[in-house]
């Protein structure tokens, strides 16, 4: 996927407020493979905001003990983190032992209902739990939003917490089959305009075709919009829910 600096520039210049990042000597721990651009919220925030980088080994980071020793020994403000690979973790050496200091961000997939609940009830008043949700090919992530005790509580077993807003610069469109918007609280399927769109796949023109279609919202001629796959829908109060894949 080829990806922008300007897209870039625009994540790193909007997100990290959104997710409670970008004091200066905040410290940041990395825990996924540096092959993989969900890591690259905390790698990118440390590096233009005069953070510590703390990138821990492959065999550490699947090591409860390992992480949880080295979270705290280092004071470290700041996790990303997959709600899979941390619920792994915290099975084996419970949560509040692999909670970061200030804030954590949960990202790449959908959490299980009740341990969320667990998870954020833990965090307490004193540390902040976001939701991140974006494909690579709209450059890292493109909506987010805390996750409280009061947007948790009620999730029952097999529901999505919210993923939250888009961030700047970035149009939402929850689609039907003739891509017409659907109301709050419909399924359809997600698209993402705006400045986040990478350019396509590399040497793929056929694909890049097929998935970054023309945006009949946009409003100049030639804008694009990323076809997600994901399906979504609006809350009431205009927060965007994870619905699942449309392939499946």
């Amino acid at each position: 996927v080829a990806v922008t600096h300007g897209s870039l520039a625009n994540y790193v210049a909007s997100v990290p407020d959104r997710l409670g990042l970008g004091a200066p000597g905040h410290r940041y721990a990395l825990l996924q493979p540096q092959v993989t651009d969900l890591g690259n919220t905390v790698v990118f925030t440390s590096l233009a905001t005069g953070g510590q980088l703390h990138i821990l080994g492959a065999r550490a980071v699947t090591d409860p003990a390992a992480v949880a020793d080295y979270l705290a020994a280092h004071a470290i403000d700041h996790v990303k983190a997959v709600p899979s690979h941390l619920a792994a973790l915290t099975a084996a050496r419970g949560v509040d032992a692999l909670l970061p200091a200030r804030s954590l961000v949960l990202g790449g997939e959908a959490a299980p209902a009740p341990w969320l609940r667990d998870l954020v009830a833990a965090a307490g008043d004193d540390r902040a739990v976001f939701n991140h949700y974006g494909p690579t090919e709209t450059t890292i992530g493109v909506a987010t939003g805390q996750l409280t005790e009061a947007a948790t509580g009620d999730l029952t077993a097999g529901a999505s917490a919210p993923v939250g807003t888009p961030i700047a610069n970035t149009r939402l469109y929850v689609l039907d089959a003739s891509l017409n918007p659907v109301p709050p609280g419909v399924t359809g399927e997600l698209y993402v305009a705006g400045a986040p769109l990478a350019r396509g796949y590399v040497g793929r023109a056929g694909l890049t075709a097929e998935r970054f279609v023309a945006c009949p919202y946009g409003e100049g001629g030639g804008e694009r919009m990323y076809r997600t796959g994901d399906l979504a829908r609006w809350t009431a109060d205009g927060r965007l829910v994870y619905a699942g894949r449309a392939d499946e």
